[in-house]
């Protein structure tokens, strides 16, 4: 596959992305350079989207938390049409698991086609992020990968994170951080459901779960 080449609307736009570019070299979640993730976005914010009616905040905020991205365009998609969708998934996305997702999800980030796809797909499992961003750099310009960054997640080890692996969960800050090494080693993921849920809700766990495993 050849380098594909991106161009910026501005030097100084390039320059911002240049500047966001990497997250530490052990983050698992990328980086977001304006991205609102649509599971704790609040109100206003949403408001403040391309496109996004009263309506749309509104099932987007009861809906949530979301597993999938699909579930998210499942929403979105009910009001708007593909490319008023596609215009918003450039300012909101919920992040997809680089080991876990459909195909559709990926070719839902904007500027992403059949040939980034199967990228994504060859050099799966990823072990951390820092993995993919090595193998994707192959394909694209620094300003690309950390735009695509903000996109994708690897699901941290909850034994084996550091605390900046940790603190890259989007939502996350020190007292929870204080929580997931708390309750270390971890030994099944039953067993984080009922020590993190001392502390959050339902809905908070399934949020916070989605980016966490344990090493077999």
């Amino acid at each position: 596959m050849s380098r594909l080449p991106v161009v910026a609307t501005s030097f100084a736009f390039a320059a911002t992305l240049m500047l966001g570019l990497a997250a530490p070299a052990d983050a698992q979640v990328g980086k977001s350079l304006g991205i609102v993730n649509p599971n704790v976005a609040s109100d206003s914010v949403l408001h403040s989207l391309p496109h996004v009616t009263p309506a749309i905040a509104k099932s987007l905020v009861e809906k949530r938390p979301f597993a999938r991205m699909r579930d998210v365009n499942v929403v979105v998609r009910a009001s708007l049409d593909s490319a008023k969708a596609a215009a918003l998934y450039g300012r909101m996305f919920l992040p997809i698991d680089l080991n876990d997702f459909a195909d559709e999800e990926v070719l839902l980030i904007p500027r992403v086609g059949k040939r980034m796809l199967h990228e994504f797909h060859e050099y799966q499992p990823y072990a951390a992020l820092a993995q993919w961003h090595r193998e994707i750099d192959k394909y694209v310009d620094d300003a690309e990968l950390a735009r695509l960054e903000q996109y994708v997640y690897v699901r941290l080890d909850l034994n084996t994170a550091s605390d900046a692996d940790i603190l890259t969960i989007p939502g996350v800050g020190k007292r929870m951080l204080h929580e997931f090494k708390e309750y270390r080693p971890w030994v099944s993921l039953a067993q984080f459901q009922r020590e993190i849920g001392k502390y959050v809700d339902k809905k908070e766990l399934a949020r916070l779960q989605r980016y966490v495993r344990l090493a077999k």
